[in-house]
């Protein structure tokens, strides 16, 4: 049994599939006892009144028969049930009842009874008022400060607040803007009723106010009215909470001041009587209904408030002073004396749970078994444990913790691209230029040994290129199963691609609930995204790969690419792109170098690229294992820095257009509530060309929106164009300085560490960040150089000329013997490595920079000085085509 339960005093359970609110549930001495006990009245919306007083034998009893007073089924659905001194002439309570379009005032009374039967208990309608609004809620009070007697005012669902004295209707009136009705209640300390609107804002209207406001049945204006007969209703205070309000209680436990609590649907707030927040509090559970009940402490009050958990907390101001838990969802909770017990919480549920509960625990007489005592061993414990352990370091030895065979067994990936184009291209309303775009088939197989549950498989190859479907997803695929999913992948862009090769990605969860990740990676072909092509007798950017094999003919390693038309010709090949651009290979017959030319430096990434691979898997295939590719120019450093600089300028054209746009965005507000203002004053007043000034506004940010657009299509084109060339560059240097696998990878990280360029996280800050951290680590002289900090946070530079003096640097620390490697050892200086006089320091002030420049101007030097320095005599060329 809980500690934390609500104890269990009376209980039951009405009718049945009824449905109560938190209007349907009242607490009073209704039939006038005077003894001080309340009883229990309950209404619901099926028309059922009844009235209880309980009287458990024991805790925890259920309800008895003689426990209910009074059952009258009153046909009309019951809204709320509240007891007052609502009949003139007398002061005893008496029971209002509230229909939707009815108001019923009642007397009970009881008779007692001779027989064993009991006292029987009737009640008596003393008036009603027939209702011309359908009714929300009410209030009561001593309104205007009367004595001795209490008027009703209820809420229509319109927004219309209608006033009885008693046996009297007095008048109606509308709350302004209202929209739907909200709780309602009276502070008799302010005579004023209190609201929570449709614009989330708690409203207070003085009954002064409201008594001489204009009638709401004359709502037309007559001449004599607008001459200044009647007020307006004007509010005396208002404030916004939000949020909307569920109930609103107000309090007052001593003579000094009075607290207005509003309940919202996260928040509950306690307000003074001028609308100024005394506190507020944050609720962690949705709350269902509150009721401020007591001041234990001077200054403070308690607060019941039941939420959607079960629960009902206790809060002395904002502090939790107990939770306890209910077996229902609370939508009322009162407070009341029953039976000579104070204190007792009664609650409400929606289906007609109600229940009698108190605070507090009941002694458990619960006593624990004693345990049989036994010896322990410890010899023996202690050569058990020894055992055990060593079995733990055995496994974790021979197979650590995920046993690799059994992760590759549980499912197996494996892509086939299709050798040849679709028959009907899936990119038929793509165009590029003129050409007619291909596509081809590629087919993932999933093969799994085990029952594997909601497999998802993703795929993705770089754009300009596109997938008909790139999300697969299995909700289940049975043990020893093979499924397959074709898509088709083509060019959707005049720019090509900075890689031909695709990723395909599963996660799945094994069998006991680990999720795991498994990819495969396939390779598009060249002919996807190029045609063949003239050669180009010029060129811009020129490269020269030396090999250390005889040269190979090219119709060999290309041969979807061979041109017949020029007599047969096998050491040069044109290529030309789908976006237009011109590619130019040519082979030595007896120097053993291949060039690469091109009119754009990207363009020459993908065929350089695609040169080395198939040369590879010729000589492979031939059995020779001792190939390899070097590269002995000047890096292309310059032009490099060109694509660099012109990403970055797009960058900063984004920011300034972005910025722009914003600007005018709150220009066109202002110049729309300026106008507002204008078109809601009841005097006219010439506009000022504020119009004229909006439209032209308007034309401004459509087209600084159309000018951002734009930019963002024009830097993602350069940021493709920016990654190829960044390909091309490692692949360089890995020739150049010979680099590892693992070298090559570390290179890869630190120049293409985003696949996608935003104004928050660029690429330029990244690879600064990254190369910095190798010049202060791996590639550092000194300890001094290590002890740098790098900055935490990440902007965007004022410019170019720090990252592209790091990566000369790091150029530079290379050529001088500096090797990378992200293992502890690489933090220690590599004065072995290095040769004499090797790498700089990473340089403290401009001042040292510019000398570092241009102590490696004479390694670094423009890359089309250097083919005119070392021109290609062995090349057969052809008609026009320079060497």
């Amino acid at each position: 049994m809980s500690l934390f339960k609500a104890r269990d005093w009376w209980s039951t359970v009405l009718g049945e599939k009824e449905e109560f609110d938190q209007g349907c549930l009242c607490l009073a001495d209704v039939d006038n006892t005077g003894n001080g006990q309340d009883k229990i009245i309950v209404g619901s919306f099926m028309g059922y009144l009844r009235i209880f007083n309980p009287h458990p034998v024991k805790t925890g009893d259920g309800a008895q028969a003689e426990d209910m007073l009074l059952e009258v089924h009153l046909r009309d659905p019951i809204l709320q049930v509240e007891v007052g001194k609502f009949v003139s002439g007398t002061e005893m309570l008496h029971l209002a009842v509230l229909h939707s379009r009815k108001l019923c005032v009642y007397s009970v009374s009881g008779t007692l009874g001779n027989v064993e039967h009991g006292n029987q208990y009737q009640i008596k309608l003393m008036y009603e008022h027939n209702l011309q609004r359908t009714a929300c809620n009410m209030t009561y009070g001593s309104f205007g400060g009367v004595k001795g007697r209490d008027l009703i005012c209820i809420q229509s669902m319109d927004g219309m607040l209608m006033v009885f004295e008693q046996e009297s209707y007095a008048f109606g009136r509308f709350l302004p803007g209202c929209l739907l009705p909200g709780p309602l209640a009276y502070s008799s300390r302010t005579d004023s009723f209190i609201t929570v609107s449709s614009c989330r804002q708690v409203e207070s209207y003085k009954y002064q106010v409201l008594a001489f406001a204009t009638d709401a049945d004359k709502r037309q204006e007559t001449e004599q009215q607008k001459l200044g007969s009647g007020k307006r209703l004007v509010v005396d205070w208002t404030l916004n909470i939000g949020e909307q309000a569920l109930d609103i209680c107000i309090v007052s436990f001593n003579q000094s001041a009075s607290s207005v609590f509003v309940l919202g649907e996260r928040n509950f707030f306690c307000l003074k009587d001028n609308g100024q927040i005394r506190f507020m509090k944050k609720l962690d559970c949705s709350p269902s209904c509150f009721l401020p009940y007591c001041s234990v402490s001077e200054g403070t009050i308690n607060t019941l408030i039941g939420n959607h958990n079960h629960m009902l907390h206790i809060y002395q101001d904002v502090t939790l002073k107990w939770a306890t838990q209910l077996p229902h969802i609370p939508v009322a909770v009162r407070v009341g004396c029953l039976h000579d017990l104070k204190g007792v919480i009664v609650t409400l549920s929606d289906d007609g749970h109600l229940q009698c509960s108190y605070l507090g625990t009941d002694p458990s007489f619960f006593q624990a078994p004693k345990v049989e005592s036994r010896e322990l061993h410890y010899e023996e414990l202690d050569i058990e444990l020894k055992e055990l352990q060593k079995i733990i370091k055995d496994v974790n030895k021979s197979q650590g913790i995920w046993p690799m065979t059994e992760r590759e067994d549980d499912l197996k990936v494996s892509a086939m691209v299709s050798p040849k184009f679709d028959s009907v291209s899936q990119a038929a309303d793509v165009e590029v230029g003129t050409d007619l775009v291909p596509s081809v088939t590629v087919k993932v197989t999933l093969q799994n040994r085990l029952a594997l549950q909601k497999a998802k498989l993703s795929v993705y190859v770089q754009p300009p290129l596109v997938l008909t479907c790139d999300q697969f997803t299995f909700e289940f695929m049975a043990p020893e199963m093979s499924r397959t999913v074709a898509f088709s992948v083509y060019l959707k862009g005049s720019y090509t691609p900075s890689e031909l090769e695709g990723n395909a990605v599963v996660s799945y969860s094994s069998p006991s609930g680990i999720p795991r990740v498994i990819q495969c990676k396939f390779r598009l072909p060249l002919k996807l995204i190029c045609l063949p092509g003239q050669p180009s007798k010029t060129a811009s950017h020129k490269l020269t790969i030396d090999t250390n094999k005889s040269p190979v003919s090219l119709l060999s390693l290309f041969p979807g690419f061979a041109n017949q038309s020029e007599d047969d010709q096998v050491n040069v090949m044109g290529f030309r792109f789908l976006g237009g651009s011109r590619v130019t290979l040519l082979a030595s017959k007896t120097s053993q170098r291949y060039r690469i030319q091109s009119e754009q430096f990207e363009d020459l990434w993908l065929i350089t690229n695609e040169l080395i691979i198939r040369l590879q898997e010729y000589f492979e295939k031939q059995g020779i294992k001792d190939f390899a590719c070097s590269f002995s120019g000047s890096m292309p450093l310059q032009e490099y820095f060109e694509l660099i600089d012109h990403h970055f300028e797009l960058r900063i054209n984004g920011e300034k257009l972005e910025e722009l746009l914003s600007e005018r965005a709150v220009q066109f507000r202002a110049i729309q509530r300026r106008l507002l203002t204008r078109f809601k004053d009841k005097t006219p007043a010439p506009l000022q060309h504020l119009d004229t000034l909006l439209d032209g506004t308007y034309k401004q940010v459509i087209a600084l929106a159309d000018a951002v657009e734009e930019n963002q299509d024009s830097l993602f084109q350069s940021f493709t164009r920016l990654k190829s060339a960044t390909h091309l560059v490692i692949l360089l240097i890995g020739l150049w300085q010979k680099l590892s696998t693992d070298q090559v990878a570390i290179l890869e990280a630190a120049f293409l560490p985003l696949q996608q360029d935003t104004q928050e996280l660029g690429w330029e800050e990244t690879v600064d960040a990254a190369i910095s951290h190798l010049l202060k680590t791996c590639l550092s002289k000194s300890s001094k150089e290590q002890a740098l900090n790098l900055s935490s946070q990440l902007n965007i530079p004022k410019d170019t000329s720090r990252l592209k003096k790091h990566i000369t640097l790091l150029c530079d620390r290379l050529a001088k013997g500096g090797r990378l490697c992200l293992s502890t050892d690489a933090a220690a200086p590599q004065t072995m490595v290095m040769p004499v006089g090797g790498c700089t320091t990473i340089p403290e002030s401009d001042l040292e920079e510019r000398s570092i420049e241009q102590d490696s101007t004479e390694l670094f030097t423009n890359h089309k000085h250097l083919i005119v320095e070392t021109p290609l005599p062995e090349v057969s060329p052809l008609q026009g085509v320079s060497e």
